[in-house]
């Protein structure tokens, strides 16, 4: 790697190696500039806020249990009642804040019609909540 060599062999030959000194030299230096330029980068303004605590005021929502059975009777919370009873029970249900959640099990051999029905009835009175309720397969 001589520049001046007395080699007559080897001297008019091009060299075959890449010097890497100067890159490793270039690398080490930003290397050494992203290390001590970091910490700068992430300074931040030291403040003393003040202190407060609140308490969330979360209001869960009611749950109705509405149950259809196979022959298309239908319950409110385990109680047998009927569809006007039902559309009343959905309109003052509609009206309270937080809104209430309808959990709706419909027997597996129940006419949809009457799950349909139900799911009228509870849209006209303002309920958009209602969960359809079924077994996991197992």
């Amino acid at each position: 790697m001589a520049f001046a060599s007395f080699d007559r062999k080897t001297s008019g030959q091009p060299m075959a190696e890449i010097n890497m000194v100067p890159l490793i030299d270039v690398v080490l230096v930003l290397l050494v500039i992203f290390i001590v330029t970091a910490p700068l980068l992430t300074n931040t303004v030291k403040l003393d806020l003040p202190k407060a605590s609140s308490n969330a005021d979360i209001q869960k929502p009611e749950k109705i249990e509405f149950a259809i059975d196979a022959t298309g009777s239908l319950f409110w919370g385990g109680e047998r009642i009927s569809r006007e009873e039902a559309q009343a029970k959905f309109i003052e249900a509609g009206q309270k804040r937080p809104q209430p959640e309808v959990y709706l099990r419909a027997d597996a051999g129940v006419a949809y019609r009457y799950v349909a029905e139900t799911l009228a009835d509870a849209s006209k009175a303002g309920l958009s909540k209602v969960a359809f309720v079924s077994e996991p397969v197992k």
